[in-house]
């Protein structure tokens, strides 16, 4: 209770100190630069849903993806600080607010920013995307289960930004995950590059190496994605291979329950999707994933994802999303329906 009353206060101080000054848009929720930004910003969203599970009996919950509130600013010029509260109940099972993100962010040179606290592993297209500019509700398969735990403690050097063609994140960070104390003595070297090869393609690849529960056993995890922007029509797809020891007790990404994995996994997804001029955004998304590569049956899924996107302006969107899931071995009624509204300030 103690707490709960102390982060609403916080919140509280934040909103009436800062709001009269800044009152535009959401900043992606991972350490980086856009240029210039202004001193001091409060921002965040919200984004209230309604799933409905298709099984026998049908399930059907209303409840919250995320709720954040946050700050960002500039000191001296060449220090940046970005802090988040997540507030919404269901993601991470603490059942009250908490601290996702807190970094300082070094900024003087464009190819030599660092940045150090609690952050996003920088891992994977769709794992660094921010929240709130998902295209679809749920991220890949994949991307919940073996980019995790998807936010952890550390420092990172970092370089490039959108006007650049090339792009680095070199990241050491404890493995454990965000709310816990890190247990060993090794540490996690995750590392992401991208590369803009022409206008309207970018590509990416991904590495980590890290010691999950102790100083002895090992995890290895590549990862490759592509991205065409070509005018209205985006398409994008990542593959991820995961191998090693794991951290049970670190959870899929955002609030998604984790599975029980084999020595060694893979998954992939491909997705695209159309900019209308009506602000209508339609979406189709492929994905696979497979728990245990030694077992080509057992634990495999697939899913197909159609959704639409429509946007209200530049802060609120509302998002439609039909889930077909499919297990080969065992096939279940779990097909769902998402609804989303977000607006973000």
């Amino acid at each position: 209770m103690m707490k709960n009353r102390i982060t609403i206060l916080f919140i509280l101080a934040l909103v009436f100190q800062m709001n009269h000054l800044f009152a535009q848009g959401c900043d992606a929720d991972e350490p980086s630069d856009s240029g210039e930004a202004p001193k001091v910003k409060i921002f965040g969203y919200i984004q209230p849903e309604y799933d409905y599970t298709l099984s026998d009996p049908a399930v059907n919950s209303f409840g919250f993806r995320r709720a954040r509130i946050g700050v960002r600013g500039t000191v001296l010029n060449d220090f940046g600080y970005y802090m988040m509260l997540e507030t919404s109940p269901f993601i991470g099972g603490v059942g009250s607010a908490y601290l996702m993100d807190a970094f300082v962010t070094w900024k003087k040179y464009n190819w030599t920013k660092i940045s150090v606290g609690s952050f996003k592993q920088p891992f994977g297209r769709e794992v660094v995307k921010a929240c709130w500019d998902l295209t679809t509700i749920d991220r890949a398969i994949v991307s919940d289960q073996l980019v995790s735990p998807q936010r952890d403690y550390g420092i990172m050097v970092l370089g490039g930004n959108q006007y650049n063609r090339l792009g680095y994140r070199v990241a050491v960070m404890n493995g454990r995950g965000l709310n816990v104390k890190d247990n060993n003595n090794k540490k996690d070297i995750i590392g992401r590059v991208t590369y803009k090869l022409f206008d309207f393609m970018s590509l990416g690849a991904s590495f980590r190496y890290g010691f999950p529960n102790n100083d002895t056993d090992t995890r290895t995890t590549y990862g490759g994605d592509v991205l065409f922007d070509i005018n209205n029509l985006h398409i994008q797809a990542e593959y991820i291979y995961d191998k090693g020891d794991y951290n049970r007790a670190a959870g899929g990404g955002c609030g998604s329950e984790p599975l029980e994995l084999g020595e060694e996994r893979d998954g992939a997804y491909g997705m695209i999707w159309y900019d209308t001029k009506w602000n209508v955004q339609p979406v189709f998304k492929y994905e696979y994933f497979e728990q245990d590569t030694s077992i080509k049956e057992i634990g495999y899924q697939e899913r197909m994802t159609l959704g639409v996107n429509y946007f209200i302006g530049d802060k609120i969107r509302v998002q439609l999303n039909y889930q077909a899931n499919i297990e080969t071995y065992i096939n279940i009624d779990n097909d769902k329906f998402l609804a989303q509204v977000q607006i973000r300030w």
